[in-house]
């Protein structure tokens, strides 16, 4: 006979490259790391506040990959689990709300300073910190989601 209830769980092992929102995690990871990157390789003018787009790129790179790592091992075991999920994917969305803001208004500060190439990294670090925005966004909602539904 089956059972009318159905069960709602965090994925652990392998399991999370084949659900979402956690098969996220990969481009969070890429895009994140793309915008540490890019940063990392303008030339920064002092006083620039680029400190805290590097911040937040570096930050949630590493706090996404031990939170992978977290659901890799299984170590995503208990209720307060899909909370804390949504919650950490609510921060780092809105770190890179404001990473992005301010690493576009930086890059149209120094539009007409030389050299080209680093007006180029900074807009390639611009919209890649909007994407990584976009795909914090829609794991908070897809996670949010699956929260409620627990």
């Amino acid at each position: 006979m089956a059972s009318s209830v159905t069960v709602n769980y965090l994925p652990r092992g392998c399991a999370v490259f084949t659900t979402m929102p956690d098969i996220l995690f990969i481009p969070e990871l890429i895009f994140g790391g793309l915008v540490w990157i890019l940063v990392a390789s303008t030339e920064v003018a002092y006083p620039n506040p680029q400190g805290w787009v590097m911040f937040v790129s570096v930050f949630c790179f590493v706090f996404t990959t031990v939170w992978l790592l977290i659901f890799l091992f299984g170590c995503n075991k208990g209720g307060i689990w899909p909370g804390m999920d949504t919650g950490y994917h609510a921060t780092a969305a809105l770190f890179y709300l404001s990473a992005a803001v301010i690493e576009a208004y930086v890059t149209l500060i120094f539009r007409n300073v030389p050299p080209l190439k680093t007006y180029q990294l900074n807009i390639s670090a611009v919209v890649m910190a909007y994407v990584a925005t976009l795909l914090y966004v829609i794991h908070t909602i897809l996670s949010a989601l699956r929260w409620k539904s627990c």
